[in-house]
């Protein structure tokens, strides 16, 4: 057998592992069309694959809107949340069936596919948004992130030195690898005042 068979085979499936990062209902070749484009009008039937952050649900007699406020996707095609300057502007997707508010609640992060019919006006405080509208066949509820664990700063960890962590066997006389060890040095505590003066 020669060599270079399960190199080959170890290509694709890299391949298509890096392929497979894209949840299967949200797969497929979408239209680069853009929520501000969308808004001039001109791209019905274009499918596209949206996503954002969800304002509200609003579940009717046939099917449910929900109204987002978009953002770029990235590499898997969830939403790349930031700031709200990130915001690619809103739009409303709606889908035949129920689906509980309580569960699309706003914040949620979302990623439709469908196809573009045309816009909804609705307001916006005293303003009157010009919503493109997607018919969609998929709505991808993501599921909530999870916080980062941060330390305050000048946190020292007794379990990262020597003997734990990157610094094997340091204390016993062995090299050890890794960063330098932190130290935390507190500023020493203020003199007290001298008694009042009589």
């Amino acid at each position: 057998m020669s060599l270079y068979r399960p190199l080959t085979l170890a290509a694709a499936v890299a391949v298509l592992g890096g392929c497979a990062s894209i949840p299967q209902p949200l797969q497929g070749n979408y239209a680069s069309v853009s929520t501000a484009g969308a808004q001039q009008g001109g791209a019905g039937g274009t499918p596209v694959r949206w996503g954002g952050e969800i304002i509200k649900t609003e579940p009717g007699p046939q099917q449910t809107c929900f109204f987002v406020l978009s953002h770029p996707l990235d590499s898997q095609a969830r939403p790349r949340l930031g700031n709200a300057g990130d915001s690619e502007g809103r739009f409303v997707a709606c889908r035949d069936g129920f689906y509980d508010p309580e569960v699309f609640t706003r914040g949620r992060e979302l990623t439709v596919t469908g196809t573009l019919h045309g816009t909804v006006t609705r307001k916006v405080g005293q303003y009157d948004y010009a919503y493109p509208r997607i018919e969609a066949n998929v709505v991808y509820l993501w599921p909530k992130r999870q916080p980062r664990t941060t330390y305050p700063p000048g946190y020292y960890d007794p379990f990262w030195g020597p003997g734990f962590g990157p610094y094997w066997g340091g204390p016993w006389g062995y090299p050890y690898y890794g960063g330098p060890r932190v130290i935390v040095v507190r500023p020493p505590n203020p003199a007290p005042a001298p008694p009042p003066k009589k």
